[in-house]
């Protein structure tokens, strides 16, 4: 009987095991979990898990006794700690598996302070996993002074529940402006603002020197000198893809674990999903790091690991919530050269890029019906009339038909 093999418990993980049994594969599947519990969700652990809105079993993407019913082996809390393509086996927890078909979906890691700059303080925070959030909770004490290093989504997503628990917000971002890697001018003015709002003191172009302490952190010094007190910081200075252990294996590695539109890696019988996967797409090679593209292109591959032979097409959004803001994010800005703003009533705003005539992703802060029609268009491979998109007062469902 033929064993899969998959190697991370996070979203892909678990997308992939149950599209296995849903493909109706009858063989033996094991699915190793780093971490001692079932696979969860990511998301909420900035938003509603930091809030305290959402207890830990709500986290988790199936109740264990999924994986029971449907015969699927769970290793809580056993790294692996080698790969044998050759042999195909791997070794996890001092025992020996083989496998037949093995999966790599061990997502991505946070990228860390160096200790020589106070990374290794009590106090310095990251937010990536359970333990990582559960770590830091206490410290959110209405009047605490936090500092929170970058302003990706990650960081103004913590900087948004700072806030609203009361606590006291500086938020630094190396770059020229917030969100620079990801979005346009006008959607960072846009956070901008909606930060400010809520008292978050955000220093763009300036970054990090160092933390300060002893054992704990107290303060930190930017680079511009100045220095300011703290009870303790959160580092958001983005992450980078898991590959440790592909690496170690011989596989091909490029940004993320190298894989064909199949998802099979440059071993034949090893293949990867989600964020540590790099998967081609219209003649270049992109990792995604997101939700769906992670049980989009997990389930892809449960289908090629069964012999499907069927090229993987993602469709890329996102989302972020920040206080009353909901940001959705349908497909990928990269190269456009304008930005078109379609205004709404109150925070309703959507920002439409284009390369040229052609649409290419939109982002939509609580306008759900622009998000659904921009999403539409670019899944369809269809544009937007500019000139239309700007009107406020212009039906945006006409673009569907035009």
């Amino acid at each position: 009987m033929a064993h899969h093999v998959v190697i991370g418990g996070g979203q892909a993980g678990a997308s992939l095991v149950a599209k296995l049994r849903a493909q109706k594969f009858e063989g033996e599947i094991t699915l190793i979990c780093g971490e001692g519990v079932p696979p969860y969700q990511r998301p909420p652990l900035s938003k509603a898990y930091l809030l305290g809105d959402m207890d830990e079993e709500r986290l988790y993407l199936r109740p264990e006794k999924f994986y029971e019913e449907k015969n699927i082996r769970l290793m809580l809390g056993q790294p692996v700690t080698a790969i044998d393509p050759g042999d195909r086996k791997l070794t996890v927890g001092g025992e020996t598996l083989v496998y037949d078909e093995l999966a790599l979906t061990t997502g991505s890691v946070p990228r860390r302070l160096p200790a020589a700059i106070g990374g290794d303080l009590q106090g310095a925070y990251e937010v990536r996993t359970l333990t990582d959030v559960d770590g830091m909770q206490p410290a959110f004490e209405k009047g605490k002074r936090v500092l929170i290093i970058g302003g990706g989504y990650i960081g103004l997503e913590a900087a948004a529940v700072a806030a609203k628990l009361g606590l006291k917000v500086t938020l630094v971002e190396m770059a020229d402006r917030i969100l620079q890697r990801v979005a346009s001018p006008a959607t960072s003015d846009y956070f901008r603002d909606l930060h400010a709002e809520h008292g978050v003191e955000i220093h763009e172009g300036v970054g990090l020197d160092r933390l300060l302490g002893d054992t704990h952190v107290t303060g930190a010094r930017l680079t511009d000198g100045s220095e300011i007190e703290l009870d303790f910081a959160i580092v958001g200075v983005g992450i980078q893809p898991n590959v440790a252990l592909a690496e170690a294996a011989g596989l091909t590695i490029a940004d993320g674990i190298v894989v064909d539109e199949m998802g099979r890696t440059s071993d034949p019988h090893i293949w990867a999903a989600g964020d540590c996967a790099s998967f081609p797409r219209q003649g270049q090679m992109l990792r995604l790091e997101s939700v769906q593209n992670a049980i989009d292109q997990a389930e892809a591959v449960a289908i090629n690991m069964m012999g499907a032979e069927a090229p993987y097409h993602p469709h890329p959004w996102f989302w972020s919530d920040q206080y009353d803001v909901k940001l959705q994010i349908a497909g990928l800005s990269t190269g456009y050269d304008r930005v078109v703003v379609r205004a709404g009533e109150g925070r309703s705003r959507s920002h439409w890029y284009y390369k040229g005539d052609r649409l290419l992703a939109l982002d939509a802060m609580n306008d759900p019906r622009a998000y659904m029609v921009g999403k539409r268009l670019i899944e369809a491979g269809k544009s937007a009339d500019p000139e239309v998109v700007a009107d406020p007062g212009a039906d945006l469902k006409a673009l569907m038909t035009a």
